[in-house]
């Protein structure tokens, strides 16, 4: 999760391609839908623009942390989330924001999750991304992570058919700590957990290194070539996030789109009908199967991240996609896509609704979702030398 210092000549031609598109996109999308979701588009490519900057990626990070001690991508992830409690916890107590309702990810916490992101953990670190890492390493040019993308739709695909299987797991209801503990006392809790984790991780760092990374400089550092310091993507991540809340009504997702897409898909090739699947028999998701996709905010946020790291790559004159991939390393692709999806769909989500939007919305299966997703990823680490993967 380093970013490199030095500077590279933007590709002119690829960086008008990737602003026509985003321009497509946006103009398509107002005409087609609305304003609002034409904004979250924008979201999306802003997401997808810092992501690829600060190469902020949550694979690397706690590889690089467990490997090496170095720290700095995870003590950023402990800014970002600071940041957005305190955006997200008045706002939610609130109700709305700007007159809009707004609603957090409160899921129940249970064996279900906790072994969904134990698998997430695994898939992260073979398949080298997580759900924001694979849409922008693959926006940025990075074939590998293309596949690791494709086999995770399929894997939230099996998932969404297989729900039954993991349904009758013990679980805790849906708590909400600042529902449960008051608004001011949560934030305090959350806020002192960011600052006591940063801190160990820190004093970690310096014994095992001598020094620790900073979190707000780095060489070489330009806003629209990149890279950024770490902190950069923090705040930005934070407040688009919280820009998704007041523009959507509820935090930033990436993996429901992924069911939706592979649902269609396995439907128009015949391959089976998702309509009978328990998963989609829920009335809160039946809308999406078949409502146009022009309409679908994950959707297009998805789409518009991937565009916003093309832009960005471009930007940096760094967007060059190698086929050349051993067999090996493809396999852990596949795998590991497979991981991912499967158990997203088990911990109601990835690392981004379930571990940051589901953190930032107060909600107990958040900090599951990370307890039980560090050991997947450490018996992922141990598993990469397997497919000649770097350790």
């Amino acid at each position: 999760m380093t970013g490199q210092a030095t500077q590279s000549q933007p590709q002119k031609l690829i960086v008008i391609l990737a602003a026509a598109a985003l321009a497509a996109g946006l103009a398509y999308v107002m005409v087609e839908a609305s304003g609002r979701l034409a904004a979250l588009w924008l979201v999306g490519a802003g997401l997808g623009f810092a992501l690829y900057h600060a190469a902020f990626g949550f694979t690397g990070a706690y590889r690089t942390c467990i490997a090496t001690g170095r720290s700095g991508a995870v003590r950023a992830q402990m800014l970002m989330l600071g940041l957005a409690v305190l955006l997200f916890f008045p706002a939610l107590a609130a109700g709305t924001v700007f007159g809009q309702p707004v609603r957090g990810f409160v899921f129940p916490a249970g064996w279900e999750v906790a072994l969904g992101a134990f698998l997430f953990g695994i898939g992260m670190q073979l398949g080298g991304g997580c759900a924001s890492g694979t849409l922008y390493t693959t926006g940025g040019g990075d074939t590998r992570t293309g596949i690791t993308l494709v086999c995770f739709v399929a894997g939230m695909t099996l998932g969404a058919w297989d729900i039954d299987r993991w349904a009758a797991l013990p679980a805790l209801p849906p708590i909400s700590l600042p529902q449960t503990l008051g608004l001011w006392p949560a934030l305090a809790l959350n806020l002192g957990a960011f600052a006591l984790i940063a801190w160990a991780l820190a004093a970690r760092e310096r014994r095992r290194t001598g020094q620790v990374e900073p979190l707000f400089r780095r060489p070489g550092a330009h806003f629209l070539s990149g890279p950024w310091p770490l902190a950069w993507a923090a705040f930005a991540l934070a407040g688009l996030n919280f820009a998704t809340l007041v523009i959507a009504g509820r935090p930033w997702g990436i993996t429901q789109a992924f069911a939706t897409w592979g649902a269609r898909a396995a439907e128009s090739l015949g391959l089976a009908d998702p309509v009978f699947w328990p998963y989609w028999e829920d009335p809160t998701r039946i809308d999406l199967l078949h409502r146009p996709l022009v309409m679908d905010a994950t959707h297009l946020m998805n789409l518009g991240l991937i565009l916003g790291a093309f832009l960005a790559a471009a930007w940096a004159g760094r967007f060059a996609p190698d086929w050349r991939i051993g067999w090996r390393p493809l396999l852990a692709a596949v795998l590991g896509g497979l991981l991912l999806g499967y158990g997203a769909r088990m911990a109601f989500g990835c690392n981004i609704s379930a571990f940051f939007s589901g953190v930032a919305s107060g909600s107990v299966h958040g900090w599951v979702w990370i307890a039980a997703a560090v050991p997947g990823n450490i018996l992922g680490m141990k598993l990469r030398p397997v497919f000649h993967l770097s350790k």
